[in-house]
């Protein structure tokens, strides 16, 4: 059973706080998926309101794999399962059920690759989200820029980067992925959630 570090910021009663570990995923582990994944076809990445190509990329530029939930990747979403628990229950206390999406990796390369401010909550299938997870599977020193981001009041907060590291907020916060200047930014998130918040 691997040993997980989480770094506490401020825990106190604050619903826009988030939870990170610094291991969630061994080195050795993120090799192992990165040889997986490299099986499932890509395709470009999309928004929830659709649209056309080009005003997407002016919102999301990136390349992404559905890691959907077959024996092979079942220890991912069992990792992932026992990670947000523990978040969840220090934090916000949610009533999660489930995971009834797929883990999405993802890609983000030095033409452009982003993502705008956006929240992973919304209309349709996308309100059933409470929390969001990601884990990076790029060395910082491997690209430039693709920070994660945070909007909490007027200022945006960098979230800690590096590889296996472990970063889970709430769905309705406000984030984004900063362009990248240099490198690929490799990582992959996935969205857990019940009915209506609380």
């Amino acid at each position: 059973m691997n040993k997980f570090y989480s770094f506490p910021l401020d825990y106190s009663t604050n619903p826009s706080e988030y939870y990170w570990f610094k291991e969630g995923f061994t080195k050795e582990e993120l090799d192992i998926i990165e040889k997986d994944v490299k099986l499932i076809k890509p395709q470009y990445g999309t928004i929830a309101s659709g649209g056309d190509p080009d005003d997407i990329t002016g919102i999301r530029k990136s390349t992404i794999r559905w890691m959907f939930q077959d024996p092979k990747f079942e220890w991912i979403y069992n990792r992932i399962s026992e990670l947000v628990t523990e978040a969840n229950n220090t934090i916000w206390k949610f009533d999660i059920t489930g995971m009834p999406e797929a883990i999405q990796y993802t890609e983000y390369y030095d033409d452009g690759g982003h993502y705008d401010w956006h929240m992973d909550c919304g209309p349709g299938e996308l309100s059933t989200r409470k929390v969001s997870v990601t884990v990076q599977l790029s060395d910082s020193d491997e690209y430039e820029g693709g920070d994660l981001e945070f909007m909490r009041g007027s200022t945006a907060e960098q979230a800690p980067r590096g590889k296996g590291v472990v970063v889970i907020f709430p769905s309705y916060m406000l984030h984004r992925v900063t362009p990248i200047t240099k490198g690929t930014r490799k990582s992959f998130v996935l969205w857990l959630g019940g009915s209506h918040y609380r």
